[in-house]
């Protein structure tokens, strides 16, 4: 699968040895690492989508990316979906940056990539949450064009029609 291109970014589909090296803390080769990639929300992303990968197989255009920028190569998180859709065509996503480039639409610009993907690949709705006080979190969901849509539990659910 080829880099989903968005104004600014890069969304890199990981493949598992790539996805191997950022659990072992080493770019891959050719590979640029923003100060502080990856954070440890980085590498259990990774952590689970290589247990998905030995279960279910490659999870194709429902798997890991790691944001790259355009401007520089450089990686400055991830984003992707909990797995493929289920049998109602939803699908989960998250997402994550390094503390040093938020604040600057890059995690709404990253999600609306993966909305339109999630569409283009058959997926009915995007779900996603966040904890209740995570106020950045509800902001990039909604700036993506996601609505919330239940509370429970301390935790706030948004989704989105693809």
């Amino acid at each position: 699968m080829t880099d989903l291109v968005t104004g600014r970014l890069l969304l890199h589909p990981m493949s598992v040895a790539e996805a191997e090296q950022l659990v072992a803390g080493e770019p891959a080769a050719g590979e640029r690492w923003a100060p502080g990639y990856p954070e440890e929300v980085d590498v259990l992303g990774a952590r689970r989508y290589l247990e998905a990968c030995a279960v279910t197989g490659d999870q194709g255009a429902f798997g890991a990316y790691e944001i790259r920028r355009r401007a520089d190569g450089a990686a400055i998180g991830g984003a992707g979906f909990h797995g493929p859709p289920d049998e109602h065509g939803d699908v989960t996503v998250g997402y994550g940056l390094i503390p040093a480039v938020r604040g600057h639409g890059y995690a709404a610009e990253a999600l609306r990539g993966l909305l339109a993907l999630a569409g283009e690949r058959g997926a009915r709705r995007v779900l996603g949450d966040t904890a209740r006080d995570n106020v950045a979190s509800q902001r990039v969901m909604t700036a993506a064009g996601m609505r919330l849509v239940r509370e429970e539990d301390g935790l706030r659910y948004y989704a989105v029609e693809v």
